[in-house]
């Protein structure tokens, strides 16, 4: 059955969006016309030489040297995007100074630092500076530097300084613990470490400088550490952030190659370290302008995404920034002193563009907030959602109770290749549960177990076609196997991505969340290892198994089952220890919603725990058909589940 139109975009606003523009560029420089985005998109995912490189043209993008072909190399895994051009991503930000130095390019609001303003003059002084001083630090063409920041102009203008210099970026959030942080930069060998020593949330102020000498302590690579005072004194050989930016420098930008690496972020699997995934200067650049045309972004537009500094959005946010829009930042806690307080936010500062995950609409919703009779959102154009599925219920409360006349454009994607699969178009109708169309160069599909495309049936996201943003390679992963065994293991030179989803006739598409083991906490995603070693690091723990139970309509619910150590009882105590340890460890983020004893964790004949099979059941999956029993180690270790399912009425 076809979901109610909610919205639809008026003759003036669909003419006036980048998107028409580019359209109308299209037939003017390249000939080409279509009847409808179906037609573009399938000429986009045929011809990517000529999509790709219409996308250079339409966004000028600044090059020393422009490659002669953009893709050398059409395959998976494998592909060779822009070799022999040399640019650097900074270059794509900093060209929008130009006649615009009084003009504002960012807006922070702190609940550390309280409210600020950058104009484009300042940022590029403050980058100028700052990359200067690292040179001066010994950083060059491929060193890495980290950083420990949360969602602030300090966090943007160092990035930016350690991308202008050809070095390599890496960031943690600061709530993450500082297991999980060392799991992530021990890998990448940095020799420069950005740290805040502490900082405010809900009121509470953060002590972190234990933690960050402890992290520090870990890196036997660092050369030097850079610190933001919040709480207490600088620590000995520490350098000020502040006096990184104060200096009269001359920006100049270190062009490197098109597949250079440009930042390293991280996605967990189920066994081992997070996954340090490494993507190039060119293959974001382009990506982020053609994400620009779907999200309908100009100069004009203030556009402001919430997230925390260890999402990928985090460096989404600069897709507006590189298309000169001012960026908001929100670094402070959404729902305090109430969940009214982003609302306000996005009021005053007159947002035209406004993203959170879909977890913060669905919690206002729940929390009974009515923008629309609270606040003026009379700016605001446009609405964004990500992270996980949202529901036909936040649809409808989006448009009821925060705006009826803007645009809602759900997203979905993911950090593996920054940037999204499935999105919005400015100028097609809004339905409710549905997202608008798949995006331009991007060939995704549903797919069967055996490979066979799906239309309006549940299927495996995939995309046959590459894209230059994946990952050039995985640090570390000499010879691309674990690369490989990540996206490439299923389906044969073809993208599997881990995600359920479901597409349409006209090419839009639900997404019922996580087809693998993936936990994925409103919409940060973490592997179960790295759970698994703060929960077994315990003497009281003898095994476990943890599952997200995230699926389209659903409340996210994330049970973790124990194997308490011999005479060891499932208390109060023992879960106070194991959250404290998650919490420690991992984040506050993925303390499980319910601690449950059993026996033994099912598991394969080679020793794998079964979470993938543990999911589909708890999902309502039939016993019988998750899991074939002949090949657990331990078959009898099921029965529990079952039970466990049926008392939940999950099935």
């Amino acid at each position: 059955m076809t979901a109610p139109v909610l919205w639809a975009p008026s003759a003036e606003r669909r003419e006036a969006s980048t998107m028409a523009a580019f359209e109308r560029w299209l037939a003017d420089h390249r000939g080409l016309s279509f009847d409808d985005y179906n037609a573009m998109w399938r000429w986009s995912i045929e011809d990517l030489e000529g999509f790709w490189s219409a996308i250079w043209d339409f966004f000028d993008v600044r090059a020393s040297v422009r490659p002669e072909k953009l893709l050398v190399k059409r395959q998976m895994p494998g592909a060779e995007w822009g070799t022999g051009g040399r640019l650097n991503y900074v270059d794509q930000i900093m060209k929008h100074v130009e006649g615009r130095e009084d003009q504002l390019a960012l807006i922070v609001q702190s609940e550390t630092f309280g409210r600020s303003e950058m104009t484009w003059g300042e940022l590029r002084a403050r980058v100028a500076s700052a990359a200067a001083r690292l040179r001066g630090m010994g950083v060059g063409t491929g060193d890495r530097v980290v950083a420990i920041l949360p969602n602030t102009d300090t966090a943007l203008v160092a990035f930016l300084a350690t991308a202008s210099i050809g070095a390599i970026w890496s960031l943690c959030a600061p709530d993450m613990g500082h297991v999980a942080i060392l799991d992530r930069f021990k890998q990448i060998e940095p020799k420069v470490l950005i740290a805040q020593d502490g900082y405010v949330h809900a009121g509470k102020t953060i002590d972190r400088r234990a933690i960050l000498a402890e992290i520090a302590a870990g890196l036997p690579s660092v050369t030097q550490c850079v610190t933001v005072p919040v709480v207490g004194a600088l620590p000995p050989g520490h350098v000020a952030w502040a006096s990184l930016t104060g200096d009269d420098m001359l920006y100049l930008s270190e062009q490197v190659d098109f597949e250079h690496p440009l930042w390293i972020v991280y996605s967990s699997g189920t066994t081992g370290n997070p996954k340090p995934i490494v993507h190039g200067h060119g293959g974001i650049i382009l990506e982020a302008a053609k994400q620009s045309l779907h999200h309908d972004l100009t100069a004009a537009d203030r556009f402001c995404w919430m997230t925390s500094s260890g999402w990928i959005m985090w460096n989404s946010q600069w897709m507006a920034l590189g298309q000169g829009a001012t960026v908001a930042m929100f670094d402070s806690a959404p729902n305090h002193p109430d969940m009214g307080v982003v609302w306000r936010f996005v009021a005053a500062e007159k947002i035209t563009y406004f993203g959170a995950g879909a977890a913060f609409y669905s919690g206002c919703m729940k929390a009974g907030v009515t923008p629309r009779t609270d606040v003026d959102l009379s700016a605001l154009r446009s609405l964004g959602s990500t992270g996980s599925p949202l529901s036909s219920d936040a649809y409808d409360w989006i448009y009821r109770d925060v705006k009826a006349d803007q645009w809602l454009a759900p997203i979905s994607g993911g950090t593996d290749l920054a940037g999204a699969f499935v999105l919005g178009h400015p100028g097609m109708a809004v339905r409710a549960g549905e997202m608008q169309c798949r995006a331009l160069g991007n060939a995704v599909h549903a797919y069967d177990a055996r490979g066979n495309a799906l239309l309006d049936e549940v299927g495996e996201l995939v995309c046959t076609e590459p894209l230059p943003s994946m990952p050039l390679y995985f640090w570390g992963d000499e010879d691309g196997s674990r690369l490989f065994d990540s996206y490439f293991a299923d389906y044969p030179g073809i993208w599997r991505h881990g995600d359920w989803i479901s597409i349409n006739a006209e090419g839009a598409s639900v997404i019922y969340g996580r087809s693998d083991a993936t936990i994925n906490r409103k919409g940060l995603r973490l592997g179960s290892a790295e759970i698994y070693q703060a929960v077994e690091g315990l003497d009281s723990v003898m095994d476990s198994l943890v599952v997200d139970l995230e699926f389209l309509g659903r409340e996210s619910f994330m049970p973790l089952f124990v194997v308490p150590a011999p005479g060891v009882a499932l208390d109060d105590t023992l879960k106070d220890q194991i959250n404290a340890a998650i919490r420690s460890g991992v984040s506050a983020r993925f303390i499980p919603n319910e601690i449950i004893e059993i026996k033994e964790v099912p598991r394969t004949l080679s020793g794998k725990k079964l979470e993938v099979p543990v999911k589909k059941l708890l999902l309502g999956g039939d016993a019988a058909r998750v899991v074939n029993r002949d090949s657990m180690a331990n078959p009898d270790s099921f029965d529990f589940f079952i039970a466990y399912a049926e008392a939940r009425a999950l099935t």
